[in-house]
Parts: structure tokens; C-alpha cells; sequence
């Protein structure tokens, strides 16, 4: 089955636990988009936003910013179930950095941009739990999705059947039946669900 993640960037953060309310029962995680300007020409929430979410659902905070091993322990304290790093801002503390996720209790996740290819992170495949394949370029919501991501996708999946591939970028309904038929386990949307009149019929049209 395949799983839905709701992107709180695209929510309206004066009443998030509210909207996070009104997805909740259709989703199966949350997503949070932490965003520092430096890694991506962007700035969004930190660790005091993922500590005050009320949600029943696992929380994957997708850390869009620059070394990320020193905070790795405060977002999984604040209550962040997956932590998503990315492999252009770890360099050669990619190792490092998903042992630490999973020895501070977390699930380790590695996310890559568009640019990057899947034989840079093959060996590190050991150590992730998941695989974010970004189909847009990180920083902004509401992007057109890229299908340069599909054959990664397709790579990730013949050299580690188990690993669970999150998808992320450009999710509607007319790209994602492209990831699922690629190999995703989980795809990541924003705007095509908070934008819509009725989410749970949108996340119902993702799977």
C-alpha cells in the first residue's frame, strides 16, 4: 500500500495543528520541511515547530539545511520519528551523520537533489532506512515535477528491494501513479492537498 505524507509547508501555519486535524485520518506521516536559506534560497520552521505538532502520525523532518549532524539529536528530541538528510550537505559526514540518526533512536533517511545520481549514495545504502528522491529542486513548494527522478527511483529499487523510497517534489494526480509504477513507497505532497477542496478525496487520488 502505498503511503501518503502530507507537507505541513504548504498548510496554513497560523492554525497547522488544526489543518495537520484535516489530513491526519487519510495520511500516514507528516512532513516537515526545515529550511535554513543557506542549503536552499529559503527559510522555514525549526525544531520549535515539529515540538508543539499534535499529531498521532510518525513525523519525517526533511533537513533542507547546512551541516546537519549538529542537529539531528534536537529535532528527534522534539519529536521527529524520521530525519531526511541530504546527501549535498553531509559530504563526508554522510556516514556519520546516518549512524547518529539511528543510534540517537531516529530512522535514517538520505535525500538527494535532482542533480545527484543514485551511484553516489549506493554505499551508503546499508545505513538508510529511507531514500528521498526529490522530483523538484528543494526550497519551494508548488513546483513542476521532474521526470529525471523516475529511473532513480527504478535504480534505487533493483539494488535494495527493502529500502522504503519517499518521493518528493510535484505530487498530483497525474505524476504519482508515475512514482508508484517507478518503485515509491511513500510520496510526499504539499499544495495538490492543502489547495484542494476535499484533501482526503486528493490524498485518496495519490494512491
Amino acid at each position: 500500500m502505498i503511503k501518503i505524507a502530507p507537507s505541513i509547508l504548504s498548510a496554513d501555519f497560523g492554525c497547522l495543528n488544526e489543518e495537520i486535524a484535516t489530513v491526519e485520518p487519510f495520511s500516514d506521516l507528516i512532513t516537515v520541511d526545515v529550511m535554513d536559506g543557506i542549503f536552499v534560497p529559503n527559510i522555514t520552521v525549526g525544531m520549535g515547530v515539529v515540538r508543539d505538532l499534535k499529531t498521532s502520525l510518525p513525523i519525517e523532518c526533511h533537513l533542507m539545511i547546512v551541516e546537519p549532524w549538529k542537529y539531528v539529536e534536537q529535532f528527534l528530541d522534539a519529536g521527529a520519528d524520521i530525519v531526511s538528510v541530504h546527501f549535498e550537505a553531509t559530504g563526508e559526514k554522510t556516514a556519520q551523520t546516518l549512524q547518529m540518526i539511528r543510534e540517537k533512536g531516529g530512522r535514517s533517511s538520505l535525500a538527494i537533489k535532482p542533480a545527484t545520481s543514485i551511484d553516489e549514495i549506493l554505499p551508503f545504502l546499508p545505513l538508510m532506512d529511507f531514500c528521498v528522491v526529490m522530483s523538484v529542486e528543494p526550497g519551494f513548494g508548488g513546483q513542476s515535477f521532474l521526470p529525471s527522478a523516475l529511473p532513480k527511483i527504478r535504480k534505487l529499487r533493483e539494488q535494495k528491494p527493502e529500502l522504503e523510497i519517499i518521493v518528493d517534489g510535484g505530487i498530483n494526480s497525474e505524476t504519482a501513479p508515475q512514482a508508484i509504477k517507478a518503485g515509491a513507497d511513500i510520496l510526499v505532497s504539499g499544495s495538490y492537498i492543502f489547495k484542494a477542496e476535499d484533501r482526503g478525496a486528493a490524498i485518496a487520488s495519490l494512491r
